[in-house]
């Protein structure tokens, strides 16, 4: 079988039978072509070798590619190898590639001065800037998610007790602290702004002028706003207030387990990765401090 014709019926098989996207499956084609551009020696299936995909990967990793770039082009690659050895086109045995890792981001973390400044920012003289001091100090005390924070409800709050109630994600439902500050921002809001609302009924806490939820890309812009405005050079999101809020308790001096309660982790592993933004931050502030004595 001519390898033109193997890749058609690849790619309705993606797209019939899996389902995929037409941007995937234009994407997993792209993946391809650079395999056979590579490969152009190959011209029917037969030619295929299982080995090709490891010399593939080889070569993507020489040419400069970067790991998740090259990582994905084996992907595709393999899925079709996969296909085609399912429906018996290919005799070849295809190998097991032990890939590296994708390099890990640690998420950017901003210091304790630089939160303080950011919740700062708000002009509490307005009603909006109330209500979003309010969400900031919120997610900052919480860790909630962003998704979390916008579908708040306003029965979930609970002032008096200090205590937040989020269904997270697959709907299960945790208990998180507030703060102070956080408690006072909300009492704020409650009495000065949202009792004023057209949407005060709404079981949504926080409500745009409309009495409508807020959205994630106004939020979004939002946060850059005031970023912008406390000197925050670095590029942040509203996700950063939760990576600041686990980063700076773990610094502090609280329990791996409990910072994974309180953030909606399924696994720990998924938490540990703020303990390796703490110490790159403690290692960075002693490595100045020695270059300064």
């Amino acid at each position: 079988m001519d390898i033109k014709d193997a890749t058609e019926l690849y790619e309705q098989y993606i797209l019939a039978e899996k389902g995929l996207s037409t941007l995937t499956v234009k994407s997993y084609l792209d993946d391809l072509k650079q395999f056979f551009a590579f490969f152009h020696q190959r011209k029917k299936v037969e030619d295929l070798l299982g080995t090709d995909l490891l010399d593939f990967l080889r070569y993507e990793f020489s040419i400069g590619l970067s790991a998740s770039t090259a990582l994905r082009r084996l992907s595709s690659t393999k899925s079709f190898f996969v296909f085609l050895k399912t429906e018996g086109y290919l005799q070849d045995e295809i190998p097991e590639i032990e890939t590296p890792k994708k390099p890990e981001h640690l998420p950017h973390c901003l210091s304790i001065e630089e939160v303080e400044h950011l919740l700062e920012m708000p002009d509490t003289e307005k009603p909006e800037g109330i209500r979003d001091q309010a969400m900031l100090e919120t997610m900052y005390a919480t860790g909630l998610r962003v998704s979390e924070l916008l579908n708040l409800e306003r029965g979930k709050v609970n002032l008096k007790t200090g205590v937040v109630t989020v269904f997270g994600k697959g709907a299960k439902e945790r208990k998180v602290p507030l703060g102070d500050y956080a408690i006072e921002c909300i009492a704020r809001y409650l009495d000065e702004v949202r009792c004023k609302n057209e949407g005060r009924d709404s079981k949504y806490l926080f409500l745009n002028r409309y009495g409508k939820p807020l959205s994630r890309q106004f939020f979004f812009k939002q946060v850059k706003k005031y970023a912008a405005s406390a000197g925050i050079e670095v590029s942040i999101s509203p996700h950063t207030l939760r990576h600041c809020f686990a980063t700076h308790l773990l610094e502090n001096g609280a329990q791996l387990v409990a910072v994974q309660e309180m953030l909606g982790h399924a696994h720990v592993a998924t938490t540990q990765i703020y303990t390796h933004v703490s110490t790159k931050r403690i290692l960075s502030a002693y490595d100045l401090y020695m270059r300064k004595k």
